[in-house]
């Protein structure tokens, strides 16, 4: 299998049951953007951050360790899904004066951070571990983009550097379906959409 048979394999696979969120046509981007990071020290990766614009599909991700140099890649995200994250942001209030992380001691999971940007105006919150409904909804959306992106950048190296490796990446993308890692968004997105059922909205502060 060539290189772009594979990632069209790969991309096909993953996308399948989200094949109506690419379906309106691309926008212009009107400079809102939403981002989510991702910090983990001693992790593999150490450093995720993925940012979408409210009205373009083209959206960018960087996913290394954190003595790597910053190298943004672009990719594209659907407008339903994007219409999706951004009424969460909404729900969340644009992250002003929310309080998300939950007041008790908990093991490090890593440091979250959701930040929305429009003009001038520029709101974020930080959290290890949360058990707020949307903002765990917006997270698992991120992540299960993430985690695509993986799989398809591992893919790549392996089909130009290491070809035997390519049956083991394709497992790993396998079990991490099987597992629902990478149907995360699936199962959030899909019954709301289909059911119109609004997320609740969380007290600032």
């Amino acid at each position: 299998m060539k290189l772009l048979q594979a990632r069209r394999f790969l991309t096909a696979v993953w996308l399948l049951p989200f094949a109506f969120l690419t379906a309106l046509p691309a926008e212009k981007p009107n400079g809102t953007t939403l981002s989510y990071r991702r910090i983990f020290k001693s992790s593999t990766p150490e450093f995720i951050e993925i940012k979408v614009n409210e009205t373009s599909n083209a959206a960018t991700f960087e996913i290394r360790q954190l003595d790597e140099d910053p190298s943004p890649t672009p990719f594209e995200v659907g407008a339903l899904l994007r219409a999706k994250m951004f009424e969460l942001a909404e729900l969340l209030h644009h992250f002003e004066n929310v309080q998300l992380d939950v007041r008790r001691r908990i093991a490090n999971l890593g440091e979250k951070t959701f930040r929305y940007e429009k003009g001038k105006e520029a709101h974020e919150t930080k959290f290890n571990y949360t058990l707020n409904g949307p903002a765990n909804q917006l997270m698992q959306i991120f992540e299960g983009l993430a985690r695509q992106q993986e799989h398809v950048v591992t893919l790549e190296r392996r089909m130009k550097y290491d070809r035997l490796g390519v049956n083991d990446a394709l497992l790993q993308f396998e079990t991490d379906l099987n597992r629902k890692l990478l149907a995360a968004i699936r199962n959030r997105l899909e019954p709301q959409v289909a059911a119109g059922t609004p997320a609740r909205r969380p007290s600032p502060g």
